[in-house]
């Protein structure tokens, strides 16, 4: 938790609160459901928590903002997020049920009521968001296939609907389609600890 509050000192007493219990609600759920591996939840809130909220440190998600989370797993990006931007509103979908209601579960008892959680495909999700975002689920050209049709052409903040994807390691190949489009965001630039030394955000305009 120490580490969150390090790289956001403004956060109210609510929000604090809210990460505080979702650390808990992660530890129980992973007795039952492999959400996280058995090593990474011991570092919960560097390798999960806080690699999510980076998102916020290159877009501030105006009052009303869409956002459509891909492959959410057992809620990241989008729960950390949903915390952050209360006034925003976040779909997370992904194809394993049993991940879906933990992170429901997650969302519910954290009193997340911008947060709906969705079992299904990306392929099947017809509405329309200011941004898809996603955390390693699979290559960026395959993403932005599938979800171009959900990004919405209205514009309401400082960035353009797009798409923005955490990724790590070498991305050359996966971004050779985009090197003209593709803002690259290095989370060392911004993080100091080891963990993010290879990590990156990637960001597409649609």
């Amino acid at each position: 938790m120490d580490t969150v509050l390090k790289y956001f000192p403004s956060l109210t007493e609510h929000q604090t609160s809210q990460f505080g219990e979702i650390g808990r609600l992660y530890r129980e759920w992973n007795e039952k459901v492999n959400l996280i591996s058995r090593h990474d939840i011991d570092n919960l809130y560097e390798k999960h928590i806080l690699h999510s909220l980076s998102i916020a440190k290159i877009i501030n998600f105006r009052n009303g903002t869409t956002i459509l989370d891909v492959g959410t797993g057992g809620g990241f990006p989008g729960i950390p997020l949903a915390i952050l931007f209360p006034e925003s509103q976040f779909v997370l979908i992904d194809s394993t049920g049993k991940k879906v209601r933990a992170a429901e579960d997650v969302a519910r008892q954290t009193g997340l009521a911008n947060v709906q959680c969705i079992h299904e495909r990306a392929e099947d999700e017809r509405r329309q968001f200011d941004f898809t975002v996603s955390r390693a689920v699979m290559p960026l050209d395959d993403l932005i296939k599938i979800t171009r049709k959900n990004i919405s052409g209205k514009q309401q903040n400082a960035l353009p609907n797009g798409f923005i994807c955490l990724k790590g390691g070498d991305l050359q190949e996966e971004l050779k389609s985009y090197r003209r489009k593709a803002v690259i965001y290095e989370l060392s630039d911004i993080f100091e600890e080891e963990f993010f030394t290879t990590k990156k955000i990637i960001y597409v305009p649609n």
